[in-house]
């Protein structure tokens, strides 16, 4: 709304009626009782509007009364806080809009780059992944202060409700690789056919709250049609121990001779409790350490002194057979064939997904939820401690929390660690900043829906490009030997100087997985497959390439 036809001015106006009019009728009043001297209304307005904006008072001055006196005192001070008030309600709201920067209603010119509608914190998590891999995107934001916000800050932005065809046009739809639609699934339905219209053949990604809408984002001409919370459920659930088949690792297949694979380190097989270069994984399997996950952080390299602790989670890259072998050895020597007790705080998305991961499995789940509905087993609030235990918290191998918030979910893990110090605790994370504070509470493993949702969606929109789970944050990537060329890698110092992890050479159009990294020299033509986190491989090619 225009400042003119605001509430404020509005409210100014209505002020400035009322106070003249007051000390108008007050001053005619005053003149003719306290001074005796009677004039009319029209001079009375007069005087008053001379005394609010100081331009003097003609003959009524000087005034014999003390009354008077206080009463044109009283006008002088009023004028004073009118003045200040219009410039607080009409000069400090047009010198701030002069001076602040306008977002943009168009983008520049880019094209074979990505149309972002809305601006989540999922979607913020897949521009982040989008800017590490040097990749042009567009937001297309209809909120003023967020669009400004985020032009400000550097981002190619362009101010618009995205479900309009001509915003979408000027975002550069029909020039862009994808449309990335994250607002409300109804919204999202809407800009899949605005997108659609600008451009028939655009790949459009959508991402959904509630999966039973899915099949209208598809109907709608969405290409992809993403559920991040199901995902996230899916993949909680695995980390429990024995619990499901495929949770044991997670594989990425890299070609016949080399896999990369997470490893969960069980507290009774022969590698816990000793260091990595006491385990000799590399002569013994045939494997490479890429890195290892601490305390929910993604560390490479990993030193030699480092000790493997039960919960300990190495990313290896070798041959499947070795791969095999440590994945053998990682488990416990005896397994353990009785259910397992798991406990699921949630029945939201990601708990219903998580109880369907177990279906096939021998392990007894019992579901805590606040609502009384099918499938849950006890109701009451998580944060309960009484309620807890009659769901068996005490008893429980494995929680999961996948609660409506983090601060419940915060809550939620320090009883359930309180209760149960030896239970294993998984819970989901809305926003990435409360991962820390969910480690700190006694988590095991946390995984954030912002950040699972941008490499859902990185992965989604770049197909040809391996992901290890999309809650990992690993990129394996083939890029040019570069200035490697003439050099080893040992020389060179990969590892330590970016983080980055050499896993094979290809070489006239052979992936060669076993190689002397001290004494092969590379050439021109090499090309080498890389693995690490997005800022180590980002490292290894402003480095090398």
């Amino acid at each position: 709304m225009a400042l003119w036809r605001s509430r404020r001015t509005l409210n100014y106006l209505a002020l400035v009626a009322l106070t003249t009019a007051v000390f108008t009728v007050a001053y005619n009043l005053g003149m003719a009782i306290w001074e005796g001297r009677p004039q009319s209304l029209i001079r009375s307005l007069e005087v008053v509007f001379q005394s609010f904006t100081t331009t003097g008072y003609g003959q009524d001055a000087p005034w014999e009364t003390f009354q008077m006196n206080v009463l044109v005192i009283a006008m002088q001070l009023a004028g004073i806080g009118l003045i200040v008030a219009a410039i607080q309600a009409f000069a400090v709201p047009l010198i701030r809009a002069a001076f602040e920067a306008s977002p943009p209603t168009e983008a520049v010119a880019v094209e074979n780059h990505v149309v972002v509608c809305g601006y989540t914190p999922r979607t913020e998590a897949f521009t982040t992944e989008l800017a590490s891999r040097d990749y042009e995107f567009v937001v297309v934001e209809s909120d003023d202060e967020t669009a400004t916000e985020l032009y400000e800050s550097g981002i190619d932005v362009v101010h618009g409700d995205p479900e309009s065809v001509d915003v979408l046009e000027r975002a550069g739809t029909e020039r862009a690789t994808a449309v990335v639609a994250d607002a409300a699934d109804d919204e999202n339905a809407s800009i899949v056919l605005s997108a659609r219209e600008v451009d028939g053949d655009v790949r459009i990604v959508t991402v959904v709250e509630d999966e039973e809408l899915a099949a209208y984002h598809r109907i709608a001409g969405a290409d992809e049609v993403l559920s991040p919370r199901q995902l996230l459920g899916q993949s909680l659930a695995e980390r429990v121990p024995t619990a499901v088949t495929t949770a044991a690792d997670e594989r990425v297949e890299l070609g016949e001779d080399l896999e990369l694979v997470e490893v969960s380190i069980t507290g009774r097989c022969e590698l816990c409790g000793r260091s990595v270069a006491e385990c000799r994984l590399q002569d013994r399997f045939g494997v490479t350490v890429v890195g290892a996950w601490l305390d929910g952080e993604f560390v490479s390299p990993v030193g030699p002194d480092l000790e493997l602790d039960a919960g300990t989670r190495l990313l290896a890259a070798g041959d499947p057979d070795g791969v095999d072998d440590l994945r053998s050895t990682a488990l416990s020597t005896v397994r353990e064939l009785s259910p397992r007790e798991v406990l699921i705080a949630g029945y939201g998305e990601s708990g219903a997904a998580a109880v369907e991961a177990f279906a096939d499995t021998s392990s007894a789940v019992t579901v805590l939820d606040v609502e009384d509905r099918p499938g849950v087993d006890v109701v009451g609030d998580a944060r309960d401690p009484e309620t807890l235990q009659e769901a068996g918290v005490e008893d429980a191998d494995a929680v999961i929390v996948t609660v409506g918030d983090d601060t419940t979910a915060i809550f939620t893990t320090l009883i359930v660690r309180d209760l149960n110090p030896d239970v294993d605790v998984f819970v989901r994370a809305v926003q990435e900043e409360d991962v820390a504070k969910l480690y700190r509470a006694g988590a095991d493993d946390v995984q954030s829906l912002a950040t699972v949702s941008g490499r859902m969606l990185a992965a989604t929109v770049f197909e040809d490009e391996a992901a290890l789970g999309f809650d990992k944050q690993i990129r394996v990537v083939t890029t040019p030997a570069g200035e490697l060329a003439g050099r080893t890698i040992v020389d060179a110092d990969v590892r330590n100087e970016t983080g980055a992890t050499v896993l094979a050479i290809v070489r006239d159009d052979e992936v060669r997985t076993e190689f002397d990294p001290d004494t092969l020299e590379l050439v021109v033509e090499d090309e080498l497959v890389l693995a690490g986190t997005d800022e180590s491989v980002s490292r290894f090619e402003r480095q090398f390439v």
